[in-house]
């Protein structure tokens, strides 16, 4: 990977701070439509454990329009046509994705680094694209109301970078929405997650499932060589889980899945079990004058069904789709901003309504005394019918509604998108 050496003072015409999912698509979908991005990476590599994985249909569909979904497949990977429950009374399928018309009917599961270090090479094809690791945004530049770029640390010392348009992609904590007066919308996740992992042997199913009862609720993920498991706890339990032990720990892993009881010690102390606190919220408002937030920086997601990596890279292309004319032209309005909002508000919340939901149904119940998954009888009923069956399917796969990349044509003559002149670009309200 090229990582260049920063100037004291780097100008584009947008800055995104955070290469995350939505941070690379972004950076990359601007820079081939001409657009001069810079992208802020506090850290050194992508190279971090139990980060969202599951690449869904609606996300390969958007990098086959980009024409990178085969080069993306010829990387480690494993697919998922289906999600499957194990229950005390049988196995449910969960989602069938095979049924769906695609031509990627199924989750990819390939690790986050391997994504991003693969979206961030095809970016660094384009001239206009730059890439800053080790690079740490600290404080939004805000003149005249309007955010103006940002200061950010290197190891060489402090930075300032101007932009025509900020996009904080930093994910959940991101600290540039209290910075900018963005509100919050908050509620509480009754759960929590700890991510293990354990390896693969030989005669292991092949298929990524869940398994629930006896007051417990685990998720496995096939990652080739090892499980890469999910053990959903209460809100705030983390701390009691702790002080039963490691060893209690792993016995219970080892007598809800009875096919990996013999390699639990692979766990040998609490640092190889992650805590996610899970978190779900979202802004009021996802943008000022100079500024917008996307991915977990506008909303953070529940990790049920494994949708907030692809809702990140939604966003980025509702974005790029929404704000390339704009840039290229070096003036953007607030009515610009506000279109990725309008674009993309309605199906994060109705995706987190439905893992609200999910919750507090299936999850919470079955870590409940009874510990068994609670369905309504009404809820039973229209699950007999085949068009609400794939209906799980279908959001998981696809959201409420699909954002494709908007195709455009290049400046008569040149054959070329044009870049916007850094010399030329103004905020307009």
């Amino acid at each position: 990977m090229k990582i260049e050496k920063p100037e004291k003072l780097r100008r584009a015409t947008c800055c995104v701070i955070g290469c995350g999912p939505a941070g690379a698509m972004l950076g990359l979908m601007l820079a081939r439509e001409g657009v001069d991005v810079l992208v802020l990476e506090k850290h050194a590599d992508f190279l971090r454990d139990f980060r969202g994985d599951t690449l869904h249909p609606s996300t390969m569909e958007v990098m086959d329009e980009l024409g990178l979904a085969d080069g993306l497949l010829e990387l480690e990977h494993t697919k998922a046509p289906r999600l499957e429950a194990r229950l005390p009374g049988g196995t449910v399928t969960v989602a069938d994705l095979g049924r769906l018309k695609t031509r990627y009917p199924y989750i990819t599961f390939m690790p986050q680094w391997d994504f991003l270090d693969y979206v961030t090479g095809e970016a660094e094809r384009y001239p206009n694209f730059r890439l800053e690791m080790n690079s740490e945004a600290k404080e939004l530049i805000l003149e005249d109301g309007i955010v103006r770029g940002v200061r950010y640390e290197t190891p060489e010392g402090p930075r300032e970078a101007r932009a025509l348009l900020t996009v904080a992609a930093d994910g959940r904590s991101s600290p540039f929405r209290d910075q900018a007066g963005l509100k919050m919308v908050r509620s509480s996740p009754s759960i929590d997650v700890l991510w293990f992992r354990l390896s693969r042997r030989e005669g292991d199913p092949e298929d990524t499932f869940g398994y629930a009862g006896g007051g417990r609720f685990m998720a496995l993920i096939n990652r080739g060589e090892y499980w890469q498991i999910a053990y959903v706890i209460r809100k705030g339990e983390y701390q009691e889980v702790r002080t039963d032990g490691l060893e209690v720990f792993r016995r219970s892993v080892g007598e809800t899945i009875p096919e990996l009881a013999d390699r639990t010690g692979e766990l040998q102390d609490w640092e190889d079990v992650k805590l996610l606190s899970v978190q779900a919220d979202r802004l009021r408002r996802w943008h000022r004058p100079g500024l917008l937030c996307i991915g977990d920086a506008a909303h953070a997601m529940s990790p049920v069904g494994g949708v907030g990596i692809n809702l990140a890279i939604a966003d980025a292309v509702a974005a790029a789709n929404a704000l390339v004319g704009p840039l290229r032209a070096g003036r953007v309005r607030s009515r610009d901003l506000m279109a990725v909002q309008l674009r993309r508000e309605l199906p994060t919340r109705v995706i987190q309504v439905f893992q609200s939901v999910a919750q507090r149904r299936v999850v919470s119940s079955v870590l409940g005394p009874d510990g068994a998954p609670s369905i309504p009888a009404p809820a039973r009923m229209l699950l007999r019918l085949r068009p609400v069956r794939s209906l799980p399917a279908r959001i998981i796969a696809f959201g409420i509604w699909p954002n494709h990349v908007k195709r455009r044509e290049p400046s008569a003559g040149t054959g070329r998108m044009p870049v916007a002149r850094k010399d030329s670009v103004k905020w307009m309200r």
